[in-house]
C-alpha cells in the first residue's frame, strides 16, 4: 500500500495538523495563533508546494478527530504515519512556536507539548534547545 491508501495526510499535513491541535489544547484558538500557523506555511520552505487550500480541510479533521475518544493517541498515529523521523523535531519547533505566539503558555499547551515530546521521541537536550529558541523569537520588550 502506497501512503496515500495508508494516510490521507502528506507531510506538509501532519506539520499543519500538529500546529492546529497545540492551538486549540487549551480550547481556546486564539488570532495570533492562527495568523502563525499562516505565516509559518507562508514563510517556511518546508511549505513551498503546500495547497494553502489544504489548511482548512487539514483544521477541520484535526477539531474532528480531538472530539472523538482517544483523539489524541489517532492524530499522533496520523503523523507519525506521514512524517519521516527526521521532520520530529521540526513538529516540535513548529508547535512551540504556535503555542508561544500569544506570550503565555498555558497547562493545556504544555501538556500537549509534553506529550508531543514523549510521542516523537525526542531527546530532553533537543527540546530544550527548541524550546529556548522559541522563547527568544517570541521575547516582547
Amino acid at each position: 500500500m502506497s501512503q496515500e491508501q495508508t494516510n490521507p495526510w502528506s507531510p506538509q499535513d501532519a506539520l499543519v495538523a500538529m500546529m492546529v491541535a497545540v492551538s486549540v489544547a487549551d480550547q481556546d484558538i486564539k488570532t495570533i495563533e492562527l495568523l502563525s500557523i499562516e505565516r509559518i506555511v507562508n514563510h517556511l520552505p518546508i511549505f513551498i508546494d503546500f495547497d494553502l487550500a489544504r489548511l482548512s480541510s487539514v483544521s477541520n479533521a484535526v477539531f474532528d478527530i480531538l472530539t472523538e475518544e482517544d483523539g489524541l493517541e489517532a492524530l499522533f498515529g496520523l503523523v507519525k504515519t506521514a512524517l519521516p523521523e527526521t521532520l520530529y523535531e521540526t513538529t516540535y519547533a513548529l508547535c512551540c512556536d504556535v503555542a508561544a505566539a500569544d506570550g503565555r503558555l498555558r497547562e493545556e499547551e504544555l501538556r500537549f507539548l509534553q506529550e508531543t515530546r514523549y510521542e516523537l521521541n525526542i531527546s530532553r537536550l533537543n527540546t530544550a534547545a527548541i524550546e529556548r529558541g522559541a522563547r527568544a523569537r517570541h521575547m516582547t520588550i
